[in-house]
């Protein structure tokens, strides 16, 4: 990618050639005051404790995960901890998490891939369920929260069919909920 300056100064590290590990290229950044962070991915603990320290000192991060949906995400988070510190992790996370975007890529009727999403807005109702660990009130209020700008795979596929983008079956074969997305459907 080439990012073009416009009154702003970019400070891009590649792992490997400028840093040894994300985690030391964010504590370097993390040096240099910056507004924003953007991490490849969060793949390991060093690298996710780096990244919720930058957030709950008011820096904004975004980071890369795979997960198959934004709550199971919040989870794959957590899970890199040891048992002992998930509850802390959660506890950060309620805090300092502001949204998940979660993405498939789904085979269009004309042979090519479109994006379904998930978008998970942490409002304080899915802060108590992350702090909690209550996963079912994340995805209840996912499910409730479209005033908020939340979106459920169910709603993006429906959609997608909606607009004749994916036909129902290619739908179906990739909901996390097929009764919900049938009921979307209906």
């Amino acid at each position: 990618y080439e990012h073009r300056e416009n009154q702003c100064l970019i400070h891009q590290r590649e792992v490997g050639a400028d840093v040894e590990s994300f985690s030391t290229g964010l504590r370097a950044a993390l040096r240099e005051n910056p507004d924003v962070i953007l991490l490849g991915e969060l793949r390991d603990l060093d690298t996710i404790s780096a990244a919720l320290t930058a957030a709950e000192t008011g820096h904004l991060v975004f980071g890369t995960l795979h997960s198959g949906t934004a709550s199971s995400a919040i989870n794959r988070i957590v899970d890199v901890f040891p048992g002992h510190q998930q509850g802390l992790i959660r506890a950060q996370l309620a805090l300092s998490l502001r949204a998940v975007v979660s993405q498939r890529l789904i085979p269009t009727k004309a042979k090519k891939l479109v994006p379904a999403i998930e978008k998970l807005i942490v409002t304080p109702a899915v802060a108590t369920g992350i702090r909690e660990g209550q996963d079912h009130y994340v995805r209840t209020a996912m499910h409730t929260g479209v005033e908020e700008g939340m979106v459920t795979l169910e709603r993006s596929l429906a959609s997608l069919v909606r607009k004749g983008v994916i036909d129902r079956e290619t739908a179906f074969r990739h909901a996390m909920d097929p009764k919900g997305l049938q009921h979307l459907l209906e």
